[in-house]
């Protein structure tokens, strides 16, 4: 369904791999999607007032965006940049670095300042690391993510560098950029994702802290600010299927734009040859809109006027990573949801469509990751290795309402799945592909992208599903 699909099958290989050790209690109360029925008894009903049950020992989202979580990390040239959404900024540089930028050639010399977190112990050893910031980069401005850890054995990780980020391609900025060929025998990159080489062997993931690092030009006044950066770490049982879970929280759909990547084929194939592969770019646009924000008409003056939803090719472009050559990259899709005012994106992973409907009931919708064969999602009339849609409702007996960009138009954007086939396709990590072949999953990836002031019940439901 994109091009993005050979990299999230090896993640998600990956991903499988790294689920064979898990306990039978992470087994029991672990979730998955699937169209294979009657194998799995239920999982316990959540009724519509109660909290999502979630487990810590699988999946741990954690970040830093207040006052108090700037000031206790260790700052080399940056400070606090107070307010309602408090920050941190170059202030005083820490020292000078060139950079070869392998996508234009060019080497140029950047002043710098760095934080680093605390140390963040998991509430349960990880097999798989994403991490994911919001930041503002003002031209010729950029920073870098990286992340360091600690080993169950007591060994250290290298500082791996997550993403190189800015939200801008212009004459004076960087191309983002993940980074390959990071590894250290026990540990590799894949794009966005850490991941312990060797599962089976026990080795995981205890803790990390992550550092950001701040680059413009020497003797410039402009800088990033980064608002928020945290990262999830995951060890999920293998699994084909998962307990299903019981309708709850349903009958709710939220007013979202329905845009298709479809009427965009060929479109600036440079940017993952052209709109066919934008499913993530697409969902993200949804989303943006969803809240009440867009690019403004100077913004898309780029774009051929003669396209229909310029938005679209916008959002495509500024989320291409030139080393992964796609526009699927996780984290670099929430980075440029949190572009847009007083707009938080993150990537994390959730362990039901119960989690899904206390967000839908918040009024947050949820673009999830998910492979699957034709056969396995009635309605969908496509199979794929990968591809990313937006949960924006529940019919109510409880099935998905999606806006699915892999749809021939805008007006058949929206899709209504059936319940237990959705939640077990996104929720697997392990699958058989149309030849037969053992292939990975996504095991609940998504993205979720809400305002930097959330209302009470918001913050709740944001709470349940493990993000502050």
């Amino acid at each position: 369904m994109t091009s993005s699909a050979p990299r999230r099958t090896v993640l998600a290989a990956a991903l499988a791999a790294a689920a064979g050790v898990a306990t039978p209690s992470a087994q029991a109360v672990d979730a998955s999607r699937g169209s294979a029925a009657g194998t799995t008894a239920p999982a316990t009903a959540t009724t519509p007032d109660a909290p999502a049950r979630r487990s810590k020992s699988l999946v741990d989202y954690h970040a830093w965006t207040t006052t108090a979580d700037w000031t206790k990390g260790r700052a080399k040239g940056t400070v606090l940049a107070p307010g309602a959404r408090p920050g941190i900024r170059l202030a005083r540089p820490a020292g000078t670095s060139d950079y070869k930028d392998p996508h234009t050639g060019k080497t140029t010399t950047w002043e710098y300042a760095t934080w680093t977190s605390p140390v963040h112990r998991l509430g349960g050893p990880a097999t798989e690391v994403v991490a994911s910031w919001n930041a503002h980069t003002p031209p010729g401005t950029w920073i870098a993510v990286e992340l360091r850890g600690t080993y169950t054995d007591g060994g250290r990780t290298p500082w791996y560098v997550m993403g190189r980020w800015t939200s801008g391609d212009g004459d004076t900025d960087i191309r983002r950029t993940s980074v390959d060929d990071q590894k250290d025998g026990k540990s590799s990159i894949s794009t966005d994702t850490f991941a312990i080489d060797t599962p089976a062997s026990g080795l995981r993931l205890a803790s990390y802290e992550l550092r950001v690092t701040l680059y413009r030009k020497p003797g410039g006044t402009l800088t990033p600010t980064v608002w928020r950066l945290g990262a999830m770490g995951s060890d999920l049982p293998d699994r084909f299927e998962v307990p299903a879970s019981a309708p709850g929280r349903t009958g709710r759909e939220l007013v979202v734009p329905r845009y298709s990547q479809e009427i965009h084929k060929g479109q600036y194939p440079e940017y993952d040859n052209g709109g066919e592969a934008w499913c993530s770019p697409t969902s993200s646009q949804m989303i943006v809109e969803y809240w009440g924000r867009k690019p403004t008409q100077q913004q898309l003056a780029w774009v051929n006027p003669d396209y229909a939803d310029p938005q679209v090719c916008h959002a495509a472009r500024y989320t291409f990573d030139y080393q992964y050559e796609g526009c699927g990259n996780w984290p670099f899709n929430a980075a440029y949801a949190a572009t847009y005012r007083d707009l938080q994106g993150v990537v994390t992973r959730l362990s039901s469509l119960t989690d899904v409907e206390h967000l839908i009931h918040a009024g947050i919708p949820v673009i999830t990751s998910q492979s699957f064969l034709k056969t396995e999602l009635d309605g969908a009339g496509y199979g794929t290795a990968g591809h990313l849609m937006t949960v924006v409702g529940f019919t109510k007996n409880g099935d998905i309402i999606a806006n699915d960009p892999a749809s021939p138009d805008n007006a058949a954007v929206r899709r209504v799945y059936r319940r237990r086939q959705f939640e077990n396709i996104w929720l697997r990590t392990k699958r058989k592909n149309a030849e037969g072949k053992v292939v990975g999953g996504s095991g609940g990836v998504c993205y979720l992208y809400f305002p930097a002031r959330p209302s009470a019940v918001q913050r709740r439901a944001l709470a349940e599903v493990g993000v502050r």
